[in-house]
């Protein structure tokens, strides 16, 4: 049998998260309350203790959610049976896109949720730290496999260690978000592609064929 009660407070959780992540990504985590997350989500109070027992709890399930969108976004562009490196090159270049994209809608480059939180919380909050931290591995392992795969089809050195260079182009991709969000322009994220060229021992001879 429908039941109404259930599709009002569904509706008033999504809101709720919604309204969330856009403060965080706007002003961060602290300065938030929770009066004014729900004022933003146009629900009460009561509304969010029904859903959240804090707002920590709600950051986690922010987190958690933007992650499942994330992932699946790298995953699409990652996952393909396109070349090792052009693969990386779309990751780079959708990155860029998502903060274009955010720029044009709010006037500011909003920088990567995760990455803001951990500069935030990090020491304050071990949880979320641990969510954050865990977030970053598969980063790393999805970036991981492509480079192993690059270095199978001799598309990147063969001295490159795989997994030290996925932890090292994960941290590129946020220092130059990071760049981007502080300098409010997207197009500190361009120098990607040829730093992770680098970094991979990519032949010179070879560039061209990737670009």
């Amino acid at each position: 049998m429908y039941s109404p009660r259930v599709g009002r407070t569904s509706d008033a959780r999504n809101k709720i998260l919604e309204a969330a992540k856009q403060l965080i990504e706007q002003r961060g985590y602290s300065a938030l309350g929770v009066a004014e997350i729900c004022a933003a989500a146009g629900v009460p109070k009561g509304s969010f203790y029904y859903f959240f027992e804090s707002k920590q709890a709600l950051a986690l399930t922010v987190i958690d959610e933007h992650w499942v969108a994330q992932r699946a976004q790298w995953e699409a562009v990652l996952g393909t049976d396109r070349d090792p490196l052009r693969r990386l090159r779309e990751l780079f270049e959708a990155t860029e896109e998502v903060q274009r994209v955010a720029q044009r809608r709010s006037g500011v480059v909003v920088g990567c949720m995760f990455g803001n939180l951990a500069l935030e919380l990090s020491n304050q909050h071990p949880e979320i730290r641990e969510r954050l931290q865990a977030i970053f591995d598969a980063q790393i392992d999805l970036i991981e496999a492509v480079v192993t795969q690059a270095k199978d089809l001799g598309e990147a050195g063969g001295a490159v260690d795989s997994r030290g260079a996925a932890r090292s182009i994960v941290a590129q991709i946020e220092g130059r978000v990071l760049l981007a969000k502080l300098l409010n322009d997207p197009a500190q994220l361009d120098t990607l592609w040829r730093d992770c060229l680098d970094l991979l021992q990519v032949p010179t001879n070879s560039r061209t064929l990737v670009n």
